[in-house]
């Protein structure tokens, strides 16, 4: 099975130090209290952002994400945009760290007087952690793309807002397990109408008559990549559609493909083992990987320049 969180190994992660409220700690020395409230509740919110040469990707989006996230379930940071990029810099300055990296950010509202889930009894600030890894996706999976099986885990607002990056991921981990008991490399995850939303760690595209579709928004994260996506289809001229569809519509797309922030644009070469296209990276997929691919050379150039 593949993957599109599937990386090379680095050794280096093995001495990384990881930011945890303001210090640094090696990585085997790295820890938060058994009374915070993200281990003992999945009260946070976190952010997955990647660093290439020298830059960070779309980093401003990613933080409006964040705090937007937190404003959402009623989680004051405590700590502005531009203290939390130079916390970010600076792991990255401590790390010696210049590329192919990708950082986990991790809010919790913090530290519980009592494993309750009344934000009440917490006291004090949020705890943040900053956790950098070496990883450089893997062009196998760029190429070769990935399965998809469809999930009974239904993607739903009425218990939880699915457009939260939130630390609580049952929904999605449910979804990973039933994906890996069918033997798929990722869950495609329904509405509760019934259509088409989203993968259990990813966003959904399908081409159609070499228009593209994605859900409408109302219940996937809402993703960074996936926006950058529809950008570029709309800078080059490619018909673009947030709507709603079926599987009907999926099984028999030219082509389909799933985006994220760590991998990019991934293609996807079946469904519920239905073959898609003629079970290789469609051709669309191919030039959206490459716009991508130039866009973030583009943004790489602009930070140098700074």
């Amino acid at each position: 099975m593949s993957s599109t969180h599937e990386y090379e190994l680095d050794s280096r992660n093995e001495n990384i130090m990881i930011y945890i409220n303001g210090q640094f700690f090696h990585r085997s020395d790295a820890k938060v209290s058994v009374m915070d409230s993200g281990y003992l509740l999945g009260d946070g919110v976190w952010e997955g952002i990647r660093l290439y040469k020298g830059c960070l990707i779309h980093l401003n989006k990613h933080l409006d994400r964040l705090y937007e996230g937190a404003n959402a379930i009623e989680m004051d940071i405590q700590f502005s945009k531009r203290e939390m990029q130079s916390a970010i810099r600076s792991t990255l300055e401590k790390n010696s760290m210049e590329s192919d990296v990708h950082i986990r950010l991790i809010v919790s509202r913090g530290i519980k007087k009592t494993p309750y889930q009344d934000p009440k009894v917490t006291i004090g600030k949020p705890t943040i952690v900053i956790i950098p890894e070496y990883k450089k996706a893997s062009e196998k999976v760029k190429l070769n793309g990935i399965t998809l099986g469809t999930v009974t885990t239904i993607r739903d607002n009425r218990t939880q807002d699915p457009r939260i990056n939130s630390l609580s991921k049952h929904n999605c981990i449910a979804a990973c397990i039933e994906a890996g008991k069918m033997g798929v490399d990722e869950g495609l995850m329904l509405d509760p109408n019934g259509n088409v939303s989203t993968c259990n760690s990813t966003n959904f595209f399908i081409v159609r008559n070499q228009e593209v579709w994605t859900s409408t928004g109302e219940y996937c994260l809402n993703g960074v990549t996936r926006s950058n996506v529809i950008d570029l289809c709309n800078k080059n001229n490619v018909e673009i559609f947030e709507r709603d569809f079926l599987l009907s519509d999926v099984h028999s797309a030219n082509e389909v493909f799933v985006t994220g922030t760590f991998a990019g644009i991934i293609p996807v070469i079946s469904v519920d083992e239905k073959t898609i296209g003629d079970g290789t990276r469609g051709h669309l997929t191919k030039k959206l990987q490459e716009w991508y691919a130039l866009d973030i050379e583009r943004l790489s150039r602009q930070e140098g320049q700074k």
